[in-house]
């Protein structure tokens, strides 16, 4: 049976006050932030960290709330590699698509809710209404000295709003490559909450790929707190959704610690993608990385606000942040918001942002070889590209998003 369910705030709560009684876990800590969200609802362009983002459009909608049982072809779009998959549909784990990876302690949500100390449904208002209404979701727990290799975390979208809840921890010098996808077809609204945490020289790379349905919506929350010596290597390709946020939350909390928050926006259209990144160095001899780099065509609008705030103890911190756009359409649009917060007085930060369009010598130079218009832009786009998929050490992987990239070019000539 299909019935519209409305995603305004007042729907959500709602849904919340039907279903209390049935959802899993602390229901006093889904009541603080029901309580929280009835009383800020969904933010708007007033709010300083949405003022770029509107979601009103996704306040007016109604999602459906059909069981689709063939997921056939959305399954088939996940990528070949070899690695065990943990698969997602509208929120709910699917244990006859998935294979266990060896070697790490895994749960769900669904069997054993935990709300993790990281997320802040008192502040951040998505992860409010994820802590209301989550029902399922996964956790990894990689004991130390482990490599546990690669493991693909599917999501695949209908037409139901999802609300995942993840945890991923790493012991002592554990090691893990995370390839995160999303997925979809229709329109339904994707908001998922992450949280990470990393033990003295433990390691995390975590690939995104966001190729979510042209009318879906996609709002991800990611908080990471990193000990000592740790690494959170990050990567975020964003191509789908009509509206997407990643939002990352990152804690440098023991001294040598090291994170990389890098991303490629690649829109057209109508499409909003917002790139948003709270960087907080609390120990000394830290290191973040962040390299985001935005491609739009049409009247698409790229978003990027990146902070570094770094507290009185943490001397010796080196921060580095840059966000390049560039512009295929006089229609289309990017924000940059670049922000250091500096309270410690031995550092060496950086930030700066560039927008630009294709350069007018190289298209001539590659057309003047005769080479065709569409693929003449291709190239150079792919050129401006490169640095930002570089990024992704596992060569797979890699594959993976130049393969998805492609993809979108076919499907979108410019």
């Amino acid at each position: 049976m299909n019935f519209p369910v409305p995603t305004g705030a007042a729907g959500f709560l709602a849904r919340y006050d039907a279903v209390r009684a049935r959802l899993p876990g602390d229901v006093a800590v889904r009541d603080a932030a029901a309580a929280s969200f009835r009383a800020g609802g969904f933010p708007t362009m007033r709010d300083e960290a949405w003022k770029f983002t509107n979601l009103r459009v996704l306040a007016d909608l109604s999602f459906g709330q059909s069981d689709r049982s063939d997921h056939a072809a959305l399954l088939a779009r996940l990528p070949a590699i070899d690695a065990p998959r943990l698969v997602f549909v509208d929120g709910v784990f699917q244990p006859e698509c998935s294979s266990v990876p060896a070697g790490v302690v895994m749960g769900r949500f669904a069997d054993a809710p935990a709300f993790g100390p990281l997320a802040r449904p008192d502040r951040e208002p998505m992860v409010a209404l994820n802590t209301m209404m989550a029902t399922d979701g996964i956790s990894l727990h990689v004991p130390a000295n482990v490599d546990a290799g690669v493991i693909v975390l599917a999501h695949i979208g209908t037409d139901k709003p999802s609300h995942p809840r993840h945890r991923i921890e790493l012991a002592t010098a554990a090691r893990l490559t995370l390839l995160d996808v999303s997925l979809g077809a229709g329109t339904y609204f994707h908001n998922p909450v992450l949280e990470i945490t990393l033990a003295d020289d433990a390691a995390l790379t975590h690939v995104r790929w966001q190729d979510e349905a042209p009318s879906a919506f996609h709002l991800a929350t990611i908080y990471a707190d990193i000990a000592a010596r740790g690494t959170y290597d990050s990567f975020t390709l964003t191509l789908g959704a009509r509206l997407a946020r990643a939002e990352m939350h990152v804690r440098l909390g023991g001294a040598g610690g090291i994170t990389h928050l890098n991303a490629a926006q690649i829109l057209t259209g109508h499409q909003h993608a917002d790139f948003t990144t709270i960087v907080s160095h609390e120990a000394p001899h830290c290191a973040s990385r962040q390299t985001v780099k935005n491609v739009l065509a049409g009247r698409s609008r790229g978003v990027f606000q990146g902070k570094i705030h770094v507290a009185r103890g943490a001397q010796k911190t080196d921060g580095y942040q840059m966000n390049q756009a560039l512009l295929l359409s006089p229609d289309a649009e990017i924000d940059s918001k670049p922000q250091l917060e500096i309270y410690a007085d031995d550092v060496k930060c950086s930030h700066g942002a560039t927008v630009g369009e294709l350069d007018a010598d190289q298209f001539f130079y590659l057309r003047s070889r005769g080479i065709p218009e569409a693929q003449a832009r291709e190239m150079l786009v792919h050129a401006f590209l490169t640095e930002a998929l570089d990024t992704v050490s596992n060569e797979p992987i890699r594959a993976v998003l130049e393969h998805a990239v492609a993809g979108w070019w076919e499907r979108n000539p410019l």
